[in-house]
């Protein structure tokens, strides 16, 4: 990662080349699940969404399922459809034309599935055949978001694996044909691939399971495969060390995840995306305590040299504050849904507009692409 200084204290608006794009700030807007692509399909309001907020130095899509299979919630877009491909031409050309780069977040949602989403009703597969304690997202008939139970899911059988891993390849394939400036692999959040990584999703008895080298090894199978498909410099990774976000538990964190950066640090990734804390809850977990200055020296000590990015409840300060610590990039969540232009906002240190959560998941226009800019 180059930056346009040798400011070791990078400003949040200062540009920087991060893998294969040049970016004209810091600040990334991080993935965001609205649930309005009916039949996966984004619909015409996606790409005003997006463009909308085009001046984030990097914006990453809401999760998208590589497969059907890897679909979790209802009306979340896939990469897997010639509908669904031609939905995201056209976000990815209206993110283009105001001058934004985009790259699109890769999801497989493990066991964090209904029945009701699944091909043919089957059962959501994971890991190990254990049910998490979590809810999904389905809509009722008016429209209106529903969060019902998980359904429980099926173990994977080590013959399946390798398919799953070329799914990945192929939707960010997939993917840079319809435009996107590259991928994220979602591996956060107790969706599949964390789902791998932690030992309370993972009960596994083969090489994808029990020692530390056996649980990364689907995450490092992955990021290669993405990697030798579109290029690492167009690649990003995000994890999520002890959130706990749909059920995902482990007890050896720390040396876990430094395994896995350290398997990842020879691919030439552009950037590692990291959850601090609880995914949209607490930074701090005194429970689940986490070195995450060590984890970066653990990538950066293995020679890796994508960018950091830090994400998790920031504000100007904790960016700047960061970024003067050795972060790289700074993503920031919610705050992008009521406000298009939070770059602005931020570099001019304009009051932020609260979102309307109602409208969160699912719905039309209305707390989607109505929220105005700042006068």
């Amino acid at each position: 990662m180059t930056t346009s200084s040798t400011n070791t204290s990078p400003a949040l608006f200062e540009p920087c080349t991060v893998g294969a794009w040049r970016l004209p700030n810091r600040v990334v807007m991080a993935p965001l699940t609205r649930n309005r692509s009916p039949g996966g399909v984004p619909a015409p309001r996606v790409a005003a969404y997006y463009a909308q907020r085009a001046s984030a130095g990097l914006l990453i899509s809401e999760a998208t399922a590589i497969t059907q299979q890897g679909q979790g919630y209802a009306d979340v877009p896939g990469l897997y459809t010639p509908a669904q491909l031609a939905g995201w031409r056209a976000v990815t050309d209206a993110v283009h034309a105001a001058g934004g780069r985009i790259v699109c977040q890769l999801w497989h949602v493990g066991r964090i599935s209904h029945v009701a989403l699944q091909p043919g009703g089957r059962d959501p597969v994971a890991p190990s055949a254990l049910a998490a304690k979590a809810k999904t997202v389905l809509l009722k008939d008016d429209g209106t978001a529903e969060f019902v139970p998980v359904s429980p899911p099926r173990a994977l059988s080590r013959a399946e694996i390798p398919g799953i891993v070329a799914d990945y390849a192929r939707a960010a394939t997939a993917a840079v044909a319809a435009g996107f400036d590259g991928v994220e692999i979602h591996g956060a959040n107790g969706y599949l691939i964390d789902q791998f990584l932690k030992t309370g999703s993972n009960h596994r008895d083969d090489d994808y399971g029990g020692p530390i080298p056996h649980r990364a090894r689907f995450a490092l199978e992955v990021a290669q495969a993405v990697a030798a498909a579109i290029g690492g410099e167009r690649t990003g990774i995000r994890v999520s060390p002890v959130t706990p976000a749909n059920d995902a538990d482990t007890e050896d964190t720390q040396p876990l995840f430094e395994h896995l950066l350290r398997g990842l640090a020879p691919l030439g990734l552009a950037y590692v995306h990291v959850i601090e804390g609880s995914t949209g809850g607490p930074r701090e977990l005194p429970e689940r305590p986490f070195d995450y200055a060590a984890l970066r020296q653990t990538y950066r000590d293995a020679g890796g040299t994508g960018a950091w990015m830090v994400n998790n409840g920031y504000d100007r300060a904790l960016a700047d504050a960061a970024l003067a610590q050795g972060a790289d990039l700074v993503a920031f969540g919610r705050p992008f849904i009521s406000n298009p232009d939070l770059v602005r906002r931020l570099r001019d240190g304009l009051p932020w507009a609260e979102p309307d959560r109602k409208t969160f998941y699912g719905g039309g226009d209305a707390g989607y692409i109505d929220y105005p800019a700042a006068p």
